[in-house]
């Protein structure tokens, strides 16, 4: 009898690894994206033996192709603005795009309002204005209440809003005639 039943239980401890086995690999194959193992760093082109591996892209990072000198750059994708000066970003800070963007290109601060209710009815502070998209005001501003609220899309708004002290630094920054540089 003794035999049988170490057969037994050897027969069902193998299903029960096979089992398990199978269950772990069906687990694995099916792993969302955002659980599974960070893939390995790229290395350089094969034409480049021994070359370093790329650092991935830092996303504060200025962009390459914003310009030179004293200027505010705001890239639409990345909705983040740098403030730079002398060639050396002094602030950067996330921002809430308008309904309505302007083309990528350079352009300069027109004007300027400390306080005004905005095209959505928001109250904002230290706006400051620098593109016209047909009857659409583009500027840069901060809800007073210090929200940061994706706009109503069925609203044409041209506010780039930004925090209460983000605000405060483009007031500071940013006068009539400063440039501002929009990158895609």
């Amino acid at each position: 009898m003794s035999r049988s039943s170490s057969g037994i239980v050897a027969g069902l401890t193998a299903a029960a690894v096979a089992v398990v086995g199978f269950l772990a690999y069906q687990a694995s194959a099916n792993v969302p994206d955002a659980f599974a193992k960070p893939k390995a760093p790229r290395t350089a082109p094969s034409g480049a033996a021994g070359a370093p591996a790329q650092k991935p892209k830092n996303p504060h990072a200025l962009p390459a192709e914003s310009g030179e000198g004293d200027r505010v750059v705001y890239a639409l994708a990345d909705r983040r603005v740098w403030l730079v000066e002398k060639n050396r970003v002094t602030r950067t800070f996330p921002v809430m795009p308008s309904t309505v963007s302007p083309e990528a290109g350079s352009y300069q601060v027109t004007s300027r309002s400390g306080s005004v209710t905005g095209s959505d009815g928001v109250r904002i502070e230290h706006v400051v204005r620098f593109a016209l998209v047909g009857d659409v005001a583009i500027g840069f501003s901060a809800a007073v209440d210090g929200t940061l609220s994706s706009p109503d899309p069925t609203l044409k708004t041209g506010g780039v809003r930004m925090k209460v002290a983000d605000g405060n630094a483009m007031w500071t920054f940013a006068t009539v005639g400063s440039k501002v540089v929009v990158v895609p």
